[in-house]
């Protein structure tokens, strides 16, 4: 699961606050235990129908569960932090995002080892990089995978057409098996009179590229699995900002920072024509570009076939006063039969192999996207798809090196001065950290 949007930061805190002094209780009034699950997201997890019924099996335990705040990066992950560093706080199931999980894992001793508990059998529900991604440096199972974003290509039909490019979505993968096809794509679109940019903005082109170079060596991308920085010396992180170079030159690359203003109003209005599209981020081009524009979005096979963006795990504190109770209802909660149950309720696609075979996943299409059968592009994306390291400052360095792309397209530095910044930016975060 992939938050973006921010609420008001007093607010939030202050939520925020309520939420650690609640984490605190135990038990409830009459001796039944009580397990508190922390989340974030607008929606959170989907997971309100869930705690009912588990409440319901489960008569001796109370689940208190809490929405924190929407946002992961700047608001749930340093409180998560705070509390495991403190020792308090925390509840007894926490939620952990992608861009987040390598420095959560590198805190071994915060979280229960869930394989204690029995849950080490979990493994053959999911595909090998996201069991793997919710392990510790030392190898305890930390935390159990509940959804992926997946990745597939969005792309706007009516524009498609004006520049004379396909707009069957099967003629469109076609177009575009390989990265040397999108290549071909964006320059017939830019050759054209189209007045639109081809791509939405360098970081999401720069993202599925790189993560599909390091998948495809050996995991590595900024940090080396002894959390070394090393973009700089990698193949995969020079492969896709040069990529991000190569069609910025061919003005194909738009300066739509996401989640801004600029970049809703474009994709309203047809200001550029394609944008990674995991599963989740085809909700945000429904809502954002309105019924005016239904049909005119569709989606197709990421170029390489493989993807993701977003997706969580959860955790269980060490801190907790019962994380044998806290593990079982984090099994619960992530079971196939829970996951698309999540999906039902919040689309959240399902991380475990079952959840996604289920025909209410599999079988999913989209109205909008012109009923694009998005339940099997996405999982389609993430059977090949191979892990990728995060290290403890993954984020942070993302965040850094993510502002010098945007400052090559923006003209702010030339192709090889932009290389010298973006691995200087990435080195500054680890400097100052």
């Amino acid at each position: 699961m992939r938050v973006s949007r921010h609420r008001g930061r007093v607010a939030a805190l202050t939520a925020l606050a309520a939420v650690a002094v609640s984490g605190l209780t135990a038990c409830s009034g009459d001796d039944r235990i009580k397990l508190t699950v922390q989340v974030f997201g607008g929606a959170g997890f989907g997971y309100e129908d869930l705690v009912k019924e588990y409440e319901k099996d489960h008569p001796d335990i109370d689940v208190d569960y809490q929405i924190v705040t929407d946002d992961y990066d700047n608001e749930f992950r340093p409180q998560v932090l705070q509390w495991l560093e403190a020792g308090s706080g925390a509840g007894d199931v926490v939620g952990i995002e992608e861009q987040g999980v390598g420095q959560m894992m590198s805190l071994g001793d915060a979280w229960a080892d869930l394989s204690e508990y029995g849950l080490d059998k979990r493994e053959s529900d999911y595909p090998s990089w996201k069991w793997e991604q919710g392990h510790t440096a030392d190898g305890k199972l930390a935390g159990l995978g509940t959804d992926v974003g997946g990745m597939a290509m969005c792309y706007r039909t009516d524009l498609f057409k004006k520049a004379g490019l396909p707009t069957d979505r099967e003629k469109v993968a076609e177009l575009w098996q390989d990265w040397d096809g999108f290549t071909k794509a964006a320059k017939k679109f830019t050759d054209s009179d189209v007045d639109a940019a081809f791509v939405d903005s360098p970081n999401q082109l720069y993202n599925i590229r790189m993560v599909q170079e390091a998948g495809a060596a050996d995991g590595i991308s900024y940090f080396d699995r002894k959390d070394k920085y090393v973009a700089g010396d990698t193949e995969a992180v020079r492969t896709a900002f040069d990529y991000v170079a190569e069609l910025h030159e061919l003005g194909a690359v738009g300066q739509f920072e996401n989640w801004s203003d600029e970049w809703n109003s474009a994709m309203q209005a047809g200001g550029f024509a394609t944008m990674g599209c995991p599963a989740w981020m085809m909700g945000v081009i429904a809502d954002t570009s309105g019924k005016e524009n239904k049909g005119n979005w569709d989606v197709a096979q990421v170029p390489g076939g493989s993807g993701n963006w977003g997706g969580s795990w959860l955790g269980v504190p060490a801190q907790s006063d019962h994380p044998k109770e806290a593990a079982e209802l984090a099994d619960y909660l992530t079971k196939p039969k829970s996951q698309v149950a999540a999906f039902e309720a919040i689309s959240a696609f399902p991380s475990t192999k079952e959840g996604q075979e289920d025909p209410k996943v599999a079988d999913l299409s989209n109205e909008y996207f012109n009923d694009a059968p998005t339940g099997k592009l996405i999982a389609d994306s993430v059977k090949e798809f191979k892990p990728v390291y995060y290290g403890e400052l993954h984020s942070a360095v993302r965040a850094a090196v993510e502002d010098v792309l945007f400052g090559l397209v923006q003209g702010s530095y030339k192709h090889d001065e932009a290389w010298k910044e973006f691995v200087a930016a990435g080195q500054e975060v680890v400097d100052t950290a």
